[in-house]
């Protein structure tokens, strides 16, 4: 049974985890499939130039689902702005995932 200090905590490990996880899975399914239509790679690339998107935009994911739990905290302190929280939160993460794909592709894909 949960004591009563981590009921009134705003920080819970295992749901954070959990939204930085699903965040870190759509960037990668986004990029995975974007990498995927790449047939001829060019040659002046380095050897293994997926590495790097298949990391930066996860990890970009991943922070866009945690700022999402923290705003989310923040619908829950104050009722009438719960739509305004979720609409910043998901533009919040669509920007960063944003910036993640353009931070993994910049020079390669996009020059």
């Amino acid at each position: 049974m949960q004591n009563a200090n981590e009921l009134q905590s705003p920080l819970r490990p295992s749901s954070l985890t959990r939204r930085a996880i699903i965040g870190a899975g759509i960037g990668l399914l986004l990029i995975g499939i974007f990498l995927l239509g790449v047939k001829n790679p060019n040659p002046n690339w380095p050897k293994l130039w997926m590495l790097r998107p298949l990391v930066i935009v996860p990890l970009a994911g991943a922070t866009g689902g945690a700022v999402y739990y923290f705003l989310d905290y923040l619908r829950y302190q104050n009722g009438w702005n719960a739509n305004l929280v979720k609409t910043a939160s998901l533009l919040i993460f669509l920007i960063g995932l944003w910036m993640g794909i353009v931070l993994g592709l910049d020079g390669t894909l996009w020059n």
